[in-house]
């Protein structure tokens, strides 16, 4: 992909305009989906007091898995049948939005893989408990953000590993998620992401907010102030690193299987913007 295509890709619509039209590669009109599937997963860790739920819609293309997460229960069980064999330009203009995504997803990872040529840094996950293996992750997406002590992270998608890592670098941060309720430690979580990014200095957000069309606002806001905005997404994971340098600062990208599937060892994919390659 040429320096000149990537300054064009300046938001997420822009990114799916030049899918649509085969800049990246192959018109998705003649690529179609294998396999669609759910992951349903319910979990509580060890020493938690909380636990939590999710679902992913998951689609094969080639050799490729594209991924989006939803709130369990929210997927039609219909979704999955239209996806299978349908062709990637038609789930581009699905009408349910985690569809679009997956698609979207499955495509630029079937045309631009996590490799070091198109800037991406494998990170290792080791083998461990469910726990063991969060908190590692969690080091690799913290391990992002250079912020001196003291500043303030609004992290959107609680996960409690990540609140940990920060607390262990001495970092504030306001806990955000459209269910609301508290974290492990009685914090309450915010739901209104962008008024709480008002007060803060950087942003830590799922790629969960593509699947629910909450992420743009949060992109164009970390842009207009110089915030830092890294994701960490198993949702997107190949959708997120061809916006870095346009909002986004950074990506810990996650492709299908992921880290809560067993206790083996797995990889992680950071993208620096700052590094060689990480706009590209």
């Amino acid at each position: 992909m040429t320096t000149a295509l990537t300054g064009a890709c300046r938001t997420y619509e822009d990114l799916v305009g030049l899918v649509r039209t085969g800049s990246f590669g192959p018109d998705p009109g003649t690529l179609r989906i294998a396999v669609a599937f759910t992951t349903r997963q319910a979990v509580r860790h060890d020493g938690r007091g909380t636990g939590y739920r999710n679902e992913v819609l998951s689609l094969r293309l080639a050799e490729a898995v594209g991924s989006c997460a939803v709130e369990p229960g929210a997927l039609p069980d219909s979704a999955v049948e239209e996806c299978v064999g349908a062709d990637v330009a038609l789930l581009l203009e699905h009408p349910l939005p985690p569809v679009r995504v997956a698609a979207l997803d499955a495509y630029l990872m079937h045309v631009l893989p996590h490799t070091p040529q198109h800037g991406a840094t494998p990170v290792a996950l080791p083998t461990g408990s469910s726990l063991e293996k969060s908190q590692a992750r969690a080091t690799a997406v913290a391990d992002l953000l250079d912020l001196p002590p003291g500043a303030t992270v609004l992290v959107v998608g609680v996960v409690n590993s990540l609140l940990e890592a920060l607390r262990s670098r001495g970092l504030r941060y306001v806990p955000c998620d459209l269910k609301g309720g508290v974290t492990e430690w009685g914090e309450p979580v915010v739901t209104d992401a962008l008024a709480a990014a008002e007060r803060c200095d950087a942003l830590l957000v799922s790629g969960m907010t593509l699947g629910n069309d909450t992420f743009e606002p949060l992109r164009r806001h970390a842009l207009a102030h110089g915030k830092q905005l890294v994701m960490f997404a198993q949702t997107g994971s190949a959708v997120l690193p061809r916006l870095l340098g346009q909002g986004v600062t950074a990506v810990c990208a996650e492709p299908y299987p992921f880290f809560w599937l067993d206790g083996g060892p797995g990889v992680l994919h950071r993208y620096d913007g700052s590094c060689p390659g990480g706009r590209r």
